[in-house]
């Protein structure tokens, strides 16, 4: 473990990325600008650095310093008591562990879609629990990366990172522009844009063609406004979760694993 520098002082300079954590706005502007992203508790910690982001500092509650000796010494690791902790995070840290780590540099669309059989694509989805959950439901029923509109929140945020439990690390993602337009890119190196919608007209999604499911993109919007009418006409097939007791939609994160356990029900998990 590298040398532990206990703060005792809230206001400390070298606990700068840690400052006003539950302020979305503040860090918005400080952690992508910056190269920087906030993984909160022990298991995001450790599969941050599996993905290989590079630690920047380490702040640690001093009873659990202990339990992370085997950190690499390629960071400083900051120790404090909770009550430290909360004064200079905005929050009581239950966890006890929080990590400053370097982004890595976003990956271009035709970068992510080389290598996948099955993606998702978010158009609009600006709340980073959902966020987090859909990339959770990803890694975990079959899809090979995602792709987010501009308007899409960060998936590095410290609470999309936390719901996700580190998931967004195993899931490669891209932006994706123009929109909608870009969609064409992604048809382009072979997929079948699939709009998930309550449409009525829509095709059930378990009543798919062969063809359609092999190498599937599925398009998802944001929670209440569905997706916009220019990513539906941009797309080439309507699906929807068929319902039941006249419910109209689910939740995004619950309806994208839904609809990714379907299209990947046919897969040998390994």
């Amino acid at each position: 473990m590298p040398a532990v520098h206990p703060i005792t002082d809230p206001d400390d300079e070298r606990l700068g990325d840690y400052r006003a954590l539950t302020d979305l706005e503040l860090r918005t502007r400080w952690e992508p600008p910056n190269g920087l992203f906030i993984a909160e508790g022990e298991l995001v910690l450790r599969r941050a650095l599996r993905a290989g982001y590079r630690p920047r500092s380490y702040l640690i509650d001093a009873k659990r310093a202990d339990q992370l000796a085997d950190l690499p010494d390629d960071a400083p690791v900051y120790t404090a008591t909770p009550a430290v902790l909360e004064r200079a995070t905005g929050f009581h840290v239950h966890r006890g562990v929080l990590a400053s780590f370097h982004r890595l540099p976003l990956r271009s669309a035709d970068d992510v879609l080389a290598g996948a059989r099955r993606v998702a694509i978010l158009e609009d989805v600006n709340n980073h629990t959902n966020i987090g959950a859909v990339f959770r439901g990803a890694a975990a029923l079959g899809i090979d990366a995602v792709l987010l509109s501009p308007t899409c929140a960060d998936p590095l945020y410290r609470r999309s990172v936390r719901v996700s439990m580190g998931e967004v690390f195993a899931v490669p993602y891209a932006r994706i522009e123009p929109w909608p337009d870009g969609l064409d890119q992604v048809r382009a190196a072979g997929f079948t844009v699939l709009a998930l919608t309550p449409a009525p007209d829509a095709v059930p999604i378990q009543r798919l063609k062969p063809d359609q499911r092999e190498r599937a993109a599925l398009l998802l919007g944001a929670e209440g406004p569905g997706l916009s009418r220019h990513a539906l006409a941009a797309s080439d097939v309507g699906v929807r979760i068929p319902m039941r007791r006249n419910v109209d939609s689910l939740n995004v994160a619950a309806a994208a694993a839904v609809a990714f356990w379907e299209l990947s029900r046919d897969d040998d998990p390994g």
